[in-house]
């Protein structure tokens, strides 16, 4: 299991949480478990969850989809398949970069409200066909309070 840790960005006010984790040797086994703890402290406010995709041009599918658990401070939680469309119909990556590695961002949670303060843990797997995805080389989680 790969394990995160709680981060606090001082770049900008609006940022409460922003952890990207290295896939080890860029192969992410579907065994492999990317666990983010963040501490919430702000239930009146909404907020933007983004996650974090950075793939290398040997990454050899144009998506990904991933199984993402959210757990609250009260016990509860909830899990969702998302896709990530990684690349255009003619193999073109939308992610920044350059000529080997590409950095995309995407909205998974918008303008939500945390219900309850205290530590959220939010756990990502892929949930690909293939067992071992080579070409990952990152996946992270930002959380901003909206203005």
């Amino acid at each position: 299991m790969i394990i995160g840790s709680v981060f606090i960005s001082s770049c900008d006010k609006n940022t409460v949480y922003d952890k990207n984790m290295p896939i080890p040797k860029h192969i992410w086994s579907s065994t492999d478990t990317l666990s983010y703890y963040m501490n919430i402290a702000d239930t009146l406010h909404s907020h933007n969850i983004y996650l974090n995709i950075r793939n290398s041009h040997n990454y050899e599918y144009s998506n990904i989809f991933l199984f993402i658990s959210t757990y609250a401070p009260n016990g509860n939680f909830i899990k969702d398949t998302v896709e990530i469309t990684l690349a255009d119909k003619t193999g073109k990556w939308f992610g920044k970069g350059a000529v080997d590695v590409f950095s995309l961002q995407v909205p998974y949670k918008i303008k939500i409200k945390f219900p309850f303060m205290g530590i959220y843990l939010f756990e990502i797997q892929h949930a690909m066909w293939n067992n071992n995805l080579k070409g990952i080389t990152d996946v992270g989680l930002r959380v901003e309070k909206t203005r």
